[in-house]
This record gives C-alpha cells, sequence and structure tokens, in this order.
C-alpha cells in the first residue's frame, strides 16, 4: 500500500506540474519541486537527529519500569477488564501481558515502541484463534483499541513542537487527550456494539468511570479558566505528569534494587535503534509531501474545501491543518511528515500546525496496523476491524479540530 501511495504522490505531482508549465506558463515550476526535494531530506535528517533522543529517553525509562515491574502490576490491574472485554481469552493467559504493556506504550506515546509489544499480543491471541485465516473477536477489539490509540502523554508530539521551536511545546497536551479519547471511546462502542459485550457490566462501568472522572475532572479544571489561561495551565498539566511519570519510574526500581542506569542504558539502545531504522521512511514520505506542495497539488485540494467550508459557513482556518489528516489512516510517517510539513510552511505556534500536532495524536494509522498486526499472524479476514476502526478515526478528526478552535482560537 505504501509502494502505490508513495508513487502516486511523485506521479501527481509530475502531472500537475506538466500542467502549469504547458497551460499556466510556469516554467519555474520544476526547479521549485528540485528545491523542495533537497529541502525536504535536509528536514528528515534534523528529525531523525531529535527522534534518537527522544526514542532512546523513553524507552531508557520503560525498560527500568519492565524490569521494577510496573509492567507486570499494571497487567494484574487491568486484568479483570480485559476478562469482560475479551471473554475468550482465559484468565492468566499471557497475551494479557503483552496487551497491557502494548496500551501502555501507547499511553505514553511511545507508538513506535508499541509495535512490537502489540505484535507479540497479536500472536498471543492467534494462539487462541480457532480459525487462523479469519480475526477473532479479541483480536479485533485489540486493534481497534490500537487504531483509536488512547494517548495521555504524547512526549514524540511535544518533542517535535520543541524541536521545531514552539514557545510551549506541551500547550497541546489536553487537546490531544480529548480527542484521543472520544476516538477511543468510539471505537470501542463500534466494537462492543457488533460483538454483543455488555458495557454496563459493573466491572467495565468501574474502570469507565475511574477514567471518566479524572478525565472530566482535569476537563472542567481548564474550561473554568479564561480563554487566554487554557493553553498554558495544558502545558503545565503536560510538563507536570511527563516529570512525575519519570520519578515514578526512577523510584520503582530504586525501591526494586534494580541497576536503573543499567536498564536505562539497555532500554536507550533499543530506541536508538527504532530510531534509524525510522530515517529512510521518514525521508521517503517528506520528500514526496514536499513535491506535492510544490507542485500546487495540496493547495488546489485545500482550495476545493475552503470553497466548500466556506459555502456552508464555516470558518476555514483549519484547512491547512487537513493534510495530516488525510495521511493518518494510510500512514504514520506520511501523517507525521504532513504535520512537520506544516509546521515548517505555516510556523510551529500557528494555528494550523497546532490543529495538525493535535490531529496527530488523535488516533492510530489504522491500514497500516491492520495490515502489520494482521499480517504478521496470516489473518486475511478481517470482518468489522476496517468499518470500526475508521469510525474511531473520524471521531477523533473531528474532535481534533473542535478542540483547536476551543483552546487555541
Amino acid at each position: 500500500m505504501l509502494t502505490h501511495l508513495w508513487f502516486a504522490f511523485f506521479a501527481v505531482s509530475f502531472i500537475s506540474a506538466c500542467y502549469q508549465w504547458l497551460f499556466n506558463g510556469q516554467a519555474e515550476i520544476f526547479s521549485l519541486m528540485i528545491q523542495s526535494t533537497f529541502s525536504m531530506a535536509s528536514l528528515s535528517v534534523e528529525i531523525a537527529i531529535g527522534l534518537i533522543g527522544v526514542l532512546a529517553l523513553w524507552l531508557g525509562f520503560f525498560k527500568i519500569a519492565e524490569r521494577a515491574g510496573m509492567i507486570q502490576f499494571l497487567s494484574r490491574a487491568l486484568e479483570p477488564l480485559f476478562l469482560k472485554l475479551m471473554p475468550d481469552v482465559p484468565k492468566n493467559h499471557p497475551s494479557h501481558g503483552s496487551i497491557t504493556m502494548n496500551i501502555a506504550a501507547n499511553i505514553l506515546g511511545l507508538d513506535n515502541a508499541a509495535t512490537p509489544m502489540g505484535l507479540k499480543a497479536m500472536q498471543d491471541l492467534q494462539s487462541l484463534n480457532p480459525d487462523k485465516d479469519t480475526a477473532s473477536n479479541a483480536q479485533i477489539l485489540f486493534l481497534v483499541l490500537n487504531t483509536s490509540s488512547l494517548t495521555l502523554l504524547p512526549v514524540t508530539i511535544f518533542m517535535y513542537r520543541a524541536q521545531q521551536g514552539s514557545a510551549d511545546p506541551t500547550a497541546v497536551f489536553l487537546p490531544i487527550l480529548m480527542a484521543t479519547g472520544a476516538s477511543t471511546l468510539t471505537g470501542l462502542l463500534s466494537v462492543a456494539y457488533v460483538q454483543k459485550i455488555n458495557l454496563l457490566d459493573r466491572t467495565i462501568v468501574f474502570y469507565f468511570s475511574v477514567f471518566a472522572l479524572i478525565l472530566a475532572a482535569i476537563a472542567s479544571y481548564l474550561v473554568s479558566l479564561p480563554a487566554e489561561q487554557m493553553s498554558a495551565t495544558s502545558g503545565l498539566l503536560g510538563n507536570f505528569i511527563l516529570f512525575a511519570v519519570i520519578m515514578l519510574f526512577l523510584v520503582s526500581g530504586w525501591i526494586k534494587k534494580i541497576d536503573v542506569y543499567d536498564s536505562f542504558i539497555e532500554g536507550a539502545k533499543q530506541g536508538f535503534d527504532i530510531a534509524i531504522t525510522l530515517i529512510p521512511y521518514l525521508l521517503a514520505m517528506l520528500v514526496a509531501i514536499g513535491l506535492l506542495r510544490s507542485s500546487g497539488v495540496l493547495d488546489n485540494l485545500l482550495a476545493v474545501f475552503t470553497h466548500f467550508f466556506t459555502f456552508i459557513g464555516v470558518n476555514t482556518d483549519f484547512i491547512q491543518a487537513l493534510p495530516t489528516a488525510f495521511m493518518k489512516p494510510l500512514s504514520g510517517s506520511g501523517a507525521r511528515a504532513m504535520m512537520l510539513e506544516t509546521m515548517n510552511t505555516y510556523g510551529v505556534d500557528s494555528f494550523a500546525a497546532t490543529v495538525a500536532a493535535i490531529l496527530q495524536g488523535s488516533t492510530e494509522t489504522t491500514f497500516y496496523v491492520l495490515a502489520v498486526y494482521f499480517g504478521s499472524v496470516g489473518i486475511k479476514r478481517v470482518r468489522h476491524a476496517l468499518t470500526c476502526a475508521l469510525l474511531a478515526d473520524l471521531a477523533g478528526i473531528t474532535t481534533a479540530i473542535f478542540s483547536g478552535y476551543l483552546f487555541f482560537h
């Protein structure tokens, strides 16, 4: 899929450039496109260097948490919920631990670290699957929860904003929390409807009520503030939680008498390896997207949406952030590149770039996750997984745009 998508970007860009050269007399269009390829190649290297740091840092801390038993503790804490949501998975099954580690990585915003854990969880669930070619109910629910990507600490997005020079990189904390919460809730409700999961079960209600109360308390407090303070307070809260999590990891390791330094180094090495493998993918997508913009394709597409929303009387300031939303279900690296390109074009703290950052954190890469997770265990019939995942995407994107207006417009 990505091969066809990447080739299509180049082909459409070339056709658009030829049209503008032949019919609009814009002979300089090819020069602009070549300049764009070099510019995006340079940008990809700068971003990759920052990625090495943040992935090494957080995977180092995550390794401390794993060795200190925090992952196992979280697994035991969440097992009653999983037993209700996935009744086909028996108690104490290995999948509970791998699912928990995957969800924990997603919660911390470590989407690249979550992937190997998610693949392990999918393989564990496949061992219980009676029809190896068809996705089981548990596998579908797990996949949809991954594509909705409940992220409480989107550290990677904070890093991108800081790297691009944002005055307040964590200001998008609460808007992302709102968007990813809406995405996850929609995905869960849609799967529960199809699979006849009783979401009114006391155990499920208890877990969801605790989360909803925490989220409602944070949201009600911030919404009660004057508009000019909402963004600053959201950023302060994000910074506090980030540092509190770091201290929790370190203190847990110290109490368990593990070598926190050695553990951190081992995890950091894994983060370095993951970041290195991402460089060519990031380079490929940034160059292709740069060509889309320099050839005029992206601007023409956005103009269509601008005319439509203007016609129906909707404010159009969010339109420049839509490329990230378009790419998000298709490619994680593509959506990331779209977000970075928007930051680079309009400024990291512009409204368009801020909404693009919220969109980036609102949901996961549906088609990529579906292809990789199901492909890793040989599943060919996905049943209702794709429909439920796309509904979650729609909810996350819509809420991301709304929260952008609520906090920053």
